[in-house]
Order: structure tokens, then C-alpha cells, then sequence
């Protein structure tokens, strides 16, 4: 069966991610460390998770396979879940596939590098927009659909 794994904490598009899945009748199942309030969704169940770094992030890869898609920023936890089978998708909408995370994540270890060496050197990206938002609803919209046909 298909299940929708929303890392949670800090996610901009849990409420969008939840329409689609409630359209699609996929179970998604929100993993934080708490502070989220239970959806009265039958659909969606709220996994809390001890605190501590990457818990959440070891629940989910732990627990997810083929078929099933994932809601993350973390590009480590893309990595594991690609690895488990997973389809991946970021809260921009941006897919995560075996093709695109290894340059990912190496240009995400230069910039920690980079800013480790530079404490002048300032992070940060474009902010969420709505052009954001709409590409992330169509890609979890046919990431889910191709999960579902299997």
C-alpha cells in the first residue's frame, strides 16, 4: 500500500499535502518531535518521536519502501529513502530522484564547508512563494498518482 511520509517539522506544505492525499485516499503519516496537533483526518496519523537529532528523520527512512512517497528538505533522509525505494519530493516541488541527490548532497557538504571556513559568509535562500506552493502540489499530485497505478 501507499503511504505519504510528511517529515514534519518545519513544513510548509503539510496542509496541501494533506488535501492531496485525502483526494487520493493515501495514508499519510506526519513525523515530528511534537508540537503539531492530530488532524481529525482518518487518513493521516501523527507520529511523534523521541527529541533528538535525526530521529524523525531515522523513523522515516527506517519505515518507508517502494511505492510509498516522501515530503523532505533533509537531502541525507532523500538519500536513505531513495535507497529504501521511495519516491521523494521536496516542499518546492523539486523531485528528488538517484540521478539528481549525489550532486546534491555534495554541493550541500561545500557549503557547510564554506561557511564552517567563513563566518562572514551569510545562508539562506529565496523565501517560499506561492509559484512554490502550486509546483509542489502538481508533482505530489503525480508522484502519488504513478505510485498508485504501482
Amino acid at each position: 500500500m501507499v503511504t505519504l511520509y510528511i517529515d514534519a517539522d518545519a513544513c510548509p506544505v503539510k496542509a496541501e499535502a494533506e488535501r492531496v492525499a485525502t483526494r487520493l485516499k493515501v495514508p499519510m503519516v506526519l513525523v515530528c518531535n511534537g508540537g503539531l496537533r492530530p488532524s481529525q483526518n482518518p487518513l493521516v496519523t501523527l507520529k511523534i518521536v523521541a527529541e533528538g537529532p535525526d530521529v524523525a528523520d531515522i523513523w522515516i527512512a527506517d519505515h518507508c519502501g517502494p511505492g510509498d512517497v516522501v515530503v523532505t528538505a533533509d537531502l541525507p533522509l532523500a538519500d536513505r529513502c531513495l535507497k529504501a525505494g521511495a519516491k521523494v519530493i521536496q516542499h518546492n516541488g523539486e523531485v528528488l530522484t538517484e540521478a539528481n541527490i549525489g550532486p546534491r548532497l555534495a554541493t550541500r557538504d561545500l557549503m557547510a564547508d564554506l561557511r564552517a571556513s567563513n563566518p562572514f559568509m551569510q545562508g539562506g535562500g529565496a523565501g517560499f512563494s506561492k509559484a512554490d506552493r502550486s509546483y509542489f502540489l502538481q508533482n505530489l499530485d503525480r508522484l502519488l498518482q504513478t505510485a498508485l497505478r504501482g
